[in-house]
């Protein structure tokens, strides 16, 4: 009896939540969260918490690309394809015990629509209407036929959330927004507790229907930079580290047997964007010009230490379909292209070229002033490098501010059409800041978005990539290499070309 007062004792006297966390995981990074709310928050790590702690109607294979039944059991599809019913698994629940039912799925969708955040695109393109007839069935009508249209449901924007916790009328931008003030979960984990910039601690969620996590808690923490994340790594503070580590850090930690590296090619690329309805960029000539000075190579070798591969097209390399049609720097054809527009030494084009560290990391300086460099390799064009905090960043683009500017794509589904429609047709452009429209483009994307013919789908890529480079809504740059580095005892990181990180594969020996 003295033994076990003892005992009891001692783990009163333990740090709170020491004991009831259990296997602890910490996990540092230089992202940013946004808003927390799937109705807006279109950015890689967001989506990331929100694939951990909440779930689609459809999933992917960790480490996979093949589709799962995930919130939902099963699903069928009309002869005509503009019509998807979706069955709920029975008893689903979200971690408050409030039900997850078709109602909350219906409503859901209808406040993406009428909120029109930046990622409402994935649905207002392609649903017209949501049904719930009964408790466990969803019937989305389509505005077309759309073949990849379960690949959508497993997309964050679709993520059923509860309707008695989150706003109906407002975006949620964090929890305090929120009935309760906290994340309700539907996923593996649960949202403990949530300081922006700092950390977000995750619990693993004891009534998830599917696969449960293996360590009790993960606590994700927030660097300022790259150079203090590989700090934390080296001193033994986080277990994990992962986005964004410099490029000689990552020469050096891979050489290091007591660090794990996990090298993850993908469909992560980067790209320059024009706004091209009311910049200096409305001019195609000016846009072509630019792209004639890119060396992607370069690029590469100077900025990233040859770790990513140079992309001609904003296809993925290795992605069905691809077509590249880009072609490498060739200063006399810039020229050419600057003169016939009306530009020489004396008057040379003028512009603003913008980045962000805040979202892309430290290097994303060194490749603005790569890019600056190639562009002045003619007298006839003068940039001028300006920078912006993510959340002024993405102001900016939806206020026209910036007539040229870096982003990043990671793939929403893994299919063409979301690394082309996204920045050329017309709503999807609209939503990026790019404001590129046109009849014959939006025609392409309508014949390969609503038929499941190889032969169509492929001619309509060619397409549109042959055109990509004579009207240059964006010019692709790099793939890149992802590394996520590790203690040895860390296990379980399962990242495929979804570039999905399901925290609930990770061991911790």
């Amino acid at each position: 009896m003295k033994k076990l007062f003892v005992l009891f004792l001692a783990l009163a006297l333990l740090p709170f939540g020491v004991f009831a966390a259990g296997k602890t995981l910490v996990y540092g990074t230089t992202e940013k969260v946004s808003d927390m709310d799937p109705a807006n928050a279109y950015d890689f790590h967001t989506w990331e918490i929100f694939q951990n702690i909440n779930e689609g109607l459809m999933s992917y294979v960790p480490g996979g690309t093949d589709l799962v039944p995930g919130l939902a059991e099963k699903y069928t599809v009309n002869k005509a394809g503009d019509e998807y019913t979706f069955t709920l698994r029975k008893g689903l629940k979200f971690s408050n015990g409030d039900p997850l039912d078709a109602a909350a799925v219906k409503w859901t969708i209808d406040r993406v629509i009428k909120l029109n955040g930046d990622p409402s695109w994935l649905v207002t393109q392609f649903v017209k209407s949501v049904d719930a007839p009964d408790a466990t069935t969803v019937v989305f009508h389509l505005a077309a036929p759309t073949g990849f249209f379960p690949a959508l449901v497993a997309t964050p924007t679709y993520f059923p959330l509860d309707p008695a916790v989150f706003p109906a009328d407002k975006i949620a931008k964090d929890p305090t927004d929120l009935v309760g003030g906290k994340l309700v979960a539907s996923g593996p984990f649960t949202v403990n507790t949530f300081k922006r910039d700092e950390q977000v601690v995750l619990d693993a969620n004891p009534g998830y229907h599917g696969e449960k996590a293996k360590v009790d808690r993960i606590i994700i923490r927030y660097f300022a930079d790259a150079t203090t994340l590989r700090l934390a790594l080296d001193k033994g503070e986080i277990d994990l580290a992962y986005k964004t580590i410099n490029p000689a850090d990552i020469v050096d930690l891979a050489k290091r047997k007591d660090i794990i590296t996990n090298k993850l090619p993908g469909a992560f690329i980067r790209y320059l964007t024009f706004e091209t309805s009311a910049s200096v960029f409305k001019d195609k000539t000016l846009r072509q010009a630019v792209a004639a000075l890119i060396d992607r190579k370069d690029i590469n070798s100077k900025v990233y230490l040859g770790q990513n591969t140079p992309l001609y097209s904003m296809i993925p390399n290795g992605m069905v379909y691809q077509h590249a049609t880009f072609k490498d720097a060739n200063v006399a054809t810039a020229e050419k292209l600057l003169k016939a527009a009306g530009y020489s030494k004396d008057k040379p084009f003028e512009f603003e070229l913008w980045y962000t560290t805040s979202h892309y990391g430290d290097t994303e300086v060194n490749q603005a002033e790569v890019l600056k460099a190639q562009l002045e390799k003619t007298p006839l064009i003068k940039v001028t490098l300006k920078s912006a905090e993510w959340a002024t960043y993405k102001t900016n683009w939806k206020n026209k501010v910036m007539p040229a500017f870096l982003l990043g794509w990671y793939p929403d589904y893994i299919d063409p059409d979301d690394y082309t429609a996204a920045f050329a047709q017309t709503e999807g452009s609209s939503g990026m800041g790019i404001n590129f429209s046109d009849k014959v483009w939006d025609a392409e994307f309508g014949k390969e978005q609503t038929s499941s013919d190889a032969k169509i789908r492929a001619a309509a890529f060619k397409k549109v990539q042959d055109m990509w480079p004579v009207d240059v809504p964006t010019i692709p740059l790099w793939q890149g290499t992802l590394y996520v580095f590790t203690k040895p005892n860390v296990g379980g990181v399962k990242i495929g070309p979804t570039l999905i990180f399901n925290y609930n594969q990770l061991t911790l020996k």
